[in-house]
């Protein structure tokens, strides 16, 4: 494995930050940019702390960049790993399929390359489907499970968010989308950010955006991006053979209930046997930037 290592001082985040109070405590803890090659796939990932390892994976229309106002919070008490997913962000786009269970794989590779045995893994949005993808394969080195506001394809209640009408963004991907896309990648991510929050103006920050518009604009991404929605029907069958074993590890469910509520937290009931569950009120999709603080407290006094 070949890793290198770039120190991003966590004081230069203060403007974000400071938009988000309650979560400046640890604010000096310092973040460091890392890549990995696994399987011919370079993976990009940030770093921080020391103790017990927390894995955390962001969502579509992000990056691993969403998790920096809280990285040194856990730090304060976990080895935090927040990667960027395969295709997306600072990581390489693979060669070869692009989907959930091959994301946790290759994730899980980075973690054991790392010499951690054990870790509680946190996914928002699409990452939540590669932290579940993650348990329900190596449930024996998953200690608790944190799934954020989405649903689990191929359990019982995804069809009716999968098939819903006004969700036209699941099957809006391959040529000719990528073509009304480009140069408006902008206009394409504000549906997801404005939409899809319960008030645009607690929703993604400014330069959130504009780092986001830029990451996904690059050649080949959006595309990758894509493949993870294209990748639902067959992991739809993947999940539903997966999921006749439950989860035994702690699982923390957390929605908003402007977003999908109740639903996701009633899916994982199905496949895990220990559920928690937290719907944060006036809360749209973007749980993490909408309610900074409540976020926070519900994560922290899971792990």
């Amino acid at each position: 494995m070949k890793r290198s290592s770039t120190p991003l001082l966590a004081f230069a985040w203060l403007g974000l930050v400071s938009a988000m109070p309650g979560l400046v405590s640890a604010a000096s803890e310092p973040i460091t940019s890392h890549t990995a090659k696994i399987d011919n796939v370079q993976l990009h990932y940030l770093s921080a702390g020391h103790g017990p390892a927390v894995i955390l994976l962001h969502g579509y229309a992000e990056t691993s960049r969403m998790w920096r106002p809280i990285i040194p919070l856990l730090a304060e008490k976990f080895t935090v790993i927040a990667p960027d997913l395969p295709g997306i962000g600072d990581s390489s786009i693979p060669t070869d399929k692009i989907d959930m269970i091959e994301a946790a794989n290759r994730i899980h590779a980075l973690v054991r390359s790392l010499g951690i045995e054990q870790a509680r893994v946190v996914g928002h949005d699409i990452g939540l489907m590669v932290a579940y993808a993650y348990a329900a394969q190596f449930p024996s080195e998953t200690e608790k499970l944190v799934v954020m506001d989405a649903f689990l394809p191929g359990v019982p209640g995804w069809e009716l968010i999968y098939n819903a009408p006004n969700i036209w963004h699941f099957r809006f991907n391959g040529e000719y989308p990528e073509a009304l896309v480009k140069g408006r990648e902008r206009t394409y991510f504000e549906y997801f950010w404005n939409v899809l929050a319960a008030d645009k103006t607690r929703s993604i920050p400014e330069a959130e955006r504009k780092a986001y518009v830029e990451a996904y604009s690059k050649p080949g991404r959006m595309r990758a991006a894509w493949a993870y929605f294209a990748s639902w029907p067959q992991l739809a069958k993947d999940f539903a053979q997966l999921s006749q074993t439950k989860l035994t590890m702690p699982v923390l469910a957390l929605g908003g209930d402007k977003s999908l509520g109740t639903q996701l937290a009633d899916q994982m009931k199905l496949v895990a046997t220990d559920v928690t569950v937290v719907v944060l009120k006036d809360t749209g999709h973007w749980i993490m930037e909408e309610q900074p603080k409540e976020t926070t407290d519900a994560l922290v006094k899971f792990l």
